[in-house]
């Protein structure tokens, strides 16, 4: 039981039942859509990116609420950060969430996308969670690209 309490925790939840950042942004110049086919999860993510640094970051979707709310939390992470700050939360919180860094604590400077770290023991959920942080590296990129988590 306290596997699923560890899974579930209120940070999830809040952000999950309460997504923040979930509009569409108008002037995003980077966009990119997501999907799970596993659960059906569908994410769009869209990025202002004004001299390297993320000015705004928005997504929109459907999915489960690790979806959701994984989304919501990286969008108020990366919010304000450089593409390069970006691109190192990005490969800190998919190591700690596929378990590259078994046996680790969760890294410090994560903050509250700690609460993702229970989910390596749940590797059906990891897509879950990682949905949105691969859609927002294809946006980085520019354009409009897809990617899908098959």
């Amino acid at each position: 039981m306290s596997d699923v309490r560890e899974l579930y925790q209120e940070t999830i939840l809040d952000h999950g039942s309460r997504p923040r950042n979930f509009r569409p942004l108008e002037g995003a110049a980077r966009t990119a859509e997501g999907y799970n086919p596993l659960c059906g999860d569908r994410v769009t993510v869209y990025l202002r990116v004004v001299q390297e640094v993320i000015e705004d970051i928005a997504f929109q979707g459907t999915g489960c609420a690790i979806s959701t709310a994984s989304a919501s939390m990286m969008t108020t992470n990366l919010k304000g950060k450089t593409v390069v700050e970006a691109e190192g939360v990005f490969e800190r919180f998919h190591k700690m969430v596929t378990g590259a860094t078994e046996g680790a604590q969760a890294p410090e400077e994560l903050g509250s996308l700690r609460a993702f770290a229970g989910i390596r023991g749940f590797p059906s959920r990891v897509k879950c969670a990682t949905l949105a942080w691969h859609t927002f590296r294809a946006a980085l990129k520019g354009g409009h690209t897809s990617v899908s988590t098959e």
